[in-house]
C-alpha cells in the first residue's frame, strides 16, 4: 500500500507540472512576437569616413600635407590643398572629397558645417627593389606606400 501511495503522489506531481510547463512556452512565444514588432532604433551617425589604401606617396610626405588641414572646415581645407605644391596634396584632396561626399549622401549631413575631425597617414605596403651599384653590387631600395584616413564631422 505504501508503494501505491508513492506512485499516486508521483503521478499527481507529474500531472501538476505538465500544465505549468506549457504556460512558459506560450509566454516565450508571445514575448518573441512582441520583440519582432519593436525594432531597435539604429543610432544616428555622427561621423563619416573615407580611407585610401596603398597611395603611392611616402607616409612622411603625406603627413606634411595632412598637418596643414587637420581640424579645418572641409571647404577651407580644399582651398588650402589647391595651393600646396606637394606630391601628396592630390591624394589627400581626393580622400577629403570622398569623406565629405559620404557624409552628405549617406548620412544627410550639412555640407557647410563639415570639418575634418581626424586625418592621418599610416604605413602601407613596402615594395623592396634593388639599385645597381658599382663593380656589380647592388643596394636595397624601399618604395613606401601609405593609407590615408579622413574622418569628417558636423559642427
Amino acid at each position: 500500500m505504501a508503494e501505491a501511495k508513492k506512485t499516486a503522489k508521483k503521478t499527481a506531481e507529474v500531472k501538476e507540472e505538465a500544465p505549468k510547463a506549457e504556460a512558459p512556452k506560450k509566454a516565450k512565444k508571445a514575448s518573441k512576437e512582441e520583440k519582432k514588432v519593436e525594432a531597435p532604433k539604429k543610432p544616428t551617425p555622427t561621423e563619416a569616413r573615407a580611407i585610401a589604401t596603398n597611395v603611392r606617396v611616402t607616409p612622411r610626405k603625406a603627413r606634411l600635407v595632412i598637418d596643414q588641414v587637420r581640424g579645418k572646415d572641409v571647404k577651407v581645407a580644399l582651398g588650402l590643398l589647391k595651393n600646396i605644391n606637394r606630391a601628396a596634396s592630390e591624394p589627400v584632396t581626393k580622400v577629403i572629397k570622398s569623406a565629405a561626399a559620404n557624409a552628405i549622401n549617406n548620412f544627410g549631413f550639412d555640407e557647410d558645417r563639415l570639418y575634418i575631425s581626424e586625418i592621418y597617414a599610416n604605413d602601407g605596403l613596402k615594395m623592396k627593389r634593388y639599385l645597381p651599384r658599382a663593380k656589380g653590387s647592388a643596394s636595397g631600395l624601399v618604395k613606401r606606400n601609405c593609407h590615408i584616413t579622413v574622418v569628417v564631422k558636423m559642427r
